[in-house]
């Protein structure tokens, strides 16, 4: 079942999600805060913008994190068919009975940007790593505290015999972004 409005914000008010908006901001930014059944998350001004400068190679077993160039700042250009990682401004703390799917924000989607985070498993915790994908022949601008993706939660009719806690996973209460771990 796909949670609504009302159960995101009581559960908000239990410390799901820090710091909260409890309405949708929208007025000249792209939108975050409470949606319909979900919450859209804003992304924060730290980035991590990949480069081929050290000519590393991509390995999700023994990463390089050489082949990434760090910035501060509200926009972010990425440049043309390459990618950054960034954070969220949010800090999420998953119930053992939901299962959380992200989807990129359209308006980043219809200028050939994609937005790509994995499922935030029940009671997973932490800062979200978010990847964004350039897939234009040109530059492309994101902005630093907007929205980024919209998170829509699932309440299992069980809770799950395993979470992602009891896991002790890798990833569990991760702060700021994370780069991949074996």
């Amino acid at each position: 079942m796909v949670k609504n409005d009302r159960w995101i914000r009581e559960s908000a008010r239990q410390g799901m999600i820090e710091p909260f908006s409890d309405a949708q901001v929208r007025k000249g930014v792209i939108s975050y805060g409470v949606s319909s059944y979900g919450y859209d998350m804003r992304i924060s001004d730290e980035f991590k913008i990949f480069t081929n400068i050290n000519s590393t190679f991509i390995d999700p077993k023994k990463f390089d994190p050489a082949g990434f160039v760090d910035f501060k700042g509200d926009v972010c250009i990425i440049p043309p068919n390459s990618f950054v990682l960034a954070t969220s401004i949010e800090y999420f703390r998953i119930p053992r009975g939901v299962l959380v799917i992200c989807l990129g924000k359209s308006t980043y989607a219809r200028c050939g940007m994609v937005v790509n985070v994995t499922p935030l498993e029940p009671e997973w915790e932490g800062h979200v790593t978010i990847e964004i994908s350039n897939t234009t022949p040109l530059p492309a601008k994101i902005y630093a505290n907007e929205g980024i993706a919209q998170l829509i939660f699932l309440q299992a009719a069980e809770v799950c015999e395993t979470s992602y806690k009891d896991k002790a996973g890798k990833y569990q209460a991760q702060k700021g972004i994370t780069l991949p771990k074996l």
